[in-house]
């Protein structure tokens, strides 16, 4: 049986201390509290303190909770709080569509598939919720690095892999399509991941109007593309996919786009 690592079981303690009292705490008082030699808990706190999970009082020299927390407290409700809001929307997306619908979020320099919903039909699927898709060559990534300023800086910056013959790597080539991106509302990806396979995905956006994530349909290329070959995709598809990213968006309160 795995053991497990005693600095992460007591820096965890020390969160929930500081998480459950109304006031901020001294070294002595989290030290006597958790039972710890002060010298073991100043070492823990300073460690936390480094990554933004606890906050000094610089006067009283007390210890609180940092803000980097509630970033990742806030992070967690806000993707929790999208996957609940889509998931009417998307199973009616994959049911009107006939494909596969994928929703995802900016994680890690990358796109994380936090919803997907199989194509409805009798074929050997594989669940991929946790997964993760380029930036730069997916619908999905293209529609976060159009949207969001965060995710436009990760997919400038960092190495685009030539994942096909057609997928884009030159900066400004990808700049060009997050233009397109933008202007018209939506984003492909035929055959530029994966050889035939094509797909579509439209923005999602919060409260504050903000880009949250992105909702998109995956399919072979002889059933999304218009004639079955690739190049343009099948209008209805598209707007399909436009509907569903506006209706969650209303249900998260961003209103009318």
């Amino acid at each position: 049986m795995a053991r497990n690592i005693q600095s992460l079981e007591r820096a965890a303690a020390m969160l929930r201390l500081l998480a459950g009292g109304e006031r901020r705490l001294g070294l002595s008082d989290i030290s006597s509290a958790l039972g710890l030699a002060k010298g073991t808990a100043h070492g823990i706190l300073r460690t936390l303190q480094q990554e933004g999970f606890v906050e000094q009082d610089p006067a009283s020299g007390r210890y609180q909770l940092g803000a980097e927390l509630l970033r990742l407290g806030n992070s967690y409700l806000d993707v929790h709080e999208l996957r609940a809001r889509a998931l009417v929307w998307t199973d009616d997306l994959a049911r009107s569509s006939g494909e596969s619908v994928y929703l995802g979020v900016l994680h890690q320099q990358g796109v994380l598939i936090v919803h997907h919903v199989f194509r409805p039909d009798d074929s050997r699927q594989v669940l991929e919720v946790g997964a993760m898709h380029p930036l730069h060559s997916t619908a999905l990534g293209k529609v976060l690095a159009a949207y969001d300023p965060v995710a436009h800086s990760e997919a400038a910056e960092a190495e685009r892999q030539a994942f096909t013959p057609r997928t884009v790597t030159a900066l400004d080539e990808l700049e060009g399509v997050l233009d397109l991106t933008r202007a018209r509302g939506w984003a492909a990806d035929v055959e530029e991941t994966w050889e035939g396979v094509a797909s579509v995905a439209a923005p999602i956006h919060d409260r504050r109007r903000m880009p949250v994530g992105a909702v998109g349909v995956t399919g072979a290329v002889e059933r999304v593309c218009r004639d079955g070959e690739p190049g343009e995709l099948r209008p209805e598809i598209v707007a399909a996919v436009r509907d569903c990213a506006r209706a969650v968006s209303r249900d998260l309160g961003a209103g009318r786009f």
